[in-house]
């Protein structure tokens, strides 16, 4: 199961970062069609957020075709978002790791980190389309 976190430096509104979550765990393999999303009054227990919130995130993906509601019951994957195969993540992992702590040792911290990362991957994405 899915447990969600949120990040008050992030940018994104809270309910903005539980769908976020959902749409990245179920693109890397993490959750699959029939698993069950955390009940809304525990994610409200552990985040401390409104319940609206929760359930706004949850509409918006029930929207998308991802989960189903089940009344009484939870929340539920009904559909998972094309992506490269868990399988293959292992070595592109093993490789962030190591450029990760590479970074650390040369003393960049994880705001840092973060910054370096998101200016790479945005230059590269507008090559890309280039």
């Amino acid at each position: 199961m899915i447990e969600f976190h949120l990040d008050g430096k992030s940018g994104l509104s809270p309910y903005q970062q539980l769908v976020r979550q959902v749409r990245h765990a179920l693109r890397l393999g993490l959750l699959h069609t029939g698993d069950q999303l955390p009940k809304v009054k525990d994610v409200v227990a552990d985040l401390a957020i409104n319940p609206n919130t929760v359930l706004k995130a949850y509409r918006e993906l029930e929207h998308d075709g991802l989960v189903t509601a089940r009344p009484g019951v939870g929340t539920f994957v009904t559909a998972t978002l094309p992506g490269t195969s868990p399988a293959e993540f292992g070595p592109l992992r093993q490789d962030l790791r190591r450029w990760l702590a590479k970074a650390r040792r040369t003393g960049l911290d994880e705001e840092s980190i973060e910054a370096l990362f998101m200016t790479t991957f945005r230059a590269a994405a507008r090559e890309d389309i280039a």
